[in-house]
């Protein structure tokens, strides 16, 4: 079941949260909220590092993505559902980052970003997969 769920639906889904709890009251306001300090890092060279809630969106996006890209080498009929799960998520995401407010952040951008490399690093590591598996192209490689 694991392998058939689209892992960066969740950090979508966080956002969409967000946002619906935030009244979808627009890009200025969302993105004051995604850019409020949510703890800080006191490094040794003196510096503060001050990590967002926007920082830790994306931190679990490249995680997840991450996972959907180790997932996306392999080649079954359950994975080919996780690939058709994962054009509609990037469809929605567009479709929100177009049209509804709230959605037109940089935060939201690359995690739109990060699906649609899930959608084509999927499916080219699928077929690369699917060709190594079946022996595809190589009686003239020698």
């Amino acid at each position: 079941m694991f392998r058939i769920f689209p892992v960066l639906l969740i950090v979508i889904v966080v956002y969409n949260l967000l946002a619906v709890a935030h009244g979808l009251t627009g890009n200025e306001a969302m993105q004051t909220f995604l850019a409020k300090e949510f703890v800080t890092f006191h490094m040794f060279s003196g510096d503060s590092w001050n990590f967002s809630l926007g920082d830790l969106l994306l931190l679990i996006g490249f995680v997840c993505l991450f996972i959907e890209i180790v997932k996306a080498t392999r080649t079954s009929r359950r994975d080919l559902v996780n690939h058709g799960l994962s054009v509609l998520i990037f469809v929605i995401a567009i479709v929100e980052f177009i049209v509804v407010k709230g959605f037109s952040t940089s935060i939201f951008f690359f995690l739109m970003v990060m699906s649609a490399f899930d959608v084509v690093a999927g499916y080219t590591i699928s077929i690369v997969a699917a060709e190594h598996d079946l022996g595809i192209g190589r009686a003239g490689t020698d």
